[in-house]
């Protein structure tokens, strides 16, 4: 597989994940906790093979090629917008890992209130990273690819 199609790859692991995440909190609205589990770890699973994508790009693309991440340039109007989005979800995403390590943690141990309470704020932040990391190869890529 040509790593050039890894940004594509992995907008489609978030995208994956977001659905799985709301799947998630579907089921467990519905009180069906054997599929929310089930999505929740699928969740899990996406955004870890995500990260290994994520990595493998950007150290390849930092080694190989000698290039350092994609500078949003154009149009220069919507740089400040890009660059808040871009902002919010790397913050995000750092903190989500062991923000979602922790939750997890608690549900396979069985300590549910404790779970709930963190899932309060781990699936709304890992949410918000799925869907911002679309987005944001949506706006490099798609609709104003940088060159």
């Amino acid at each position: 597989m040509n790593l050039a199609y890894l940004p594509a790859v992995n907008a489609c692991l978030n995208g994956a994940s977001a659905v799985l995440l709301g799947a998630g909190y579907y089921f467990i609205r519905r009180k069906n906790k054997v599929a929310h589990r089930n999505c929740m770890l699928a969740a899990f699973f996406v955004s870890t093979l995500f990260l290994g994508c994520y990595l493998t790009y950007h150290g390849y693309a930092a080694y190989h090629l000698h290039r350092g991440p994609t500078v949003f340039r154009d149009p220069v109007w919507f740089r400040p917008i890009y660059l808040g989005i871009l902002l919010t979800h790397t913050a995000l995403a750092a903190a989500i890992v062991p923000l979602t390590l922790a939750t997890m943690h608690c549900a396979l141990r069985q300590r549910f209130q404790r779970h709930k309470k963190l899932a309060r704020w781990s699936w709304p932040c890992w949410m918000y990273v799925s869907v911002t990391g679309v987005l944001i190869y949506l706006l490099l890529y798609r609709i104003f690819p940088q060159r």
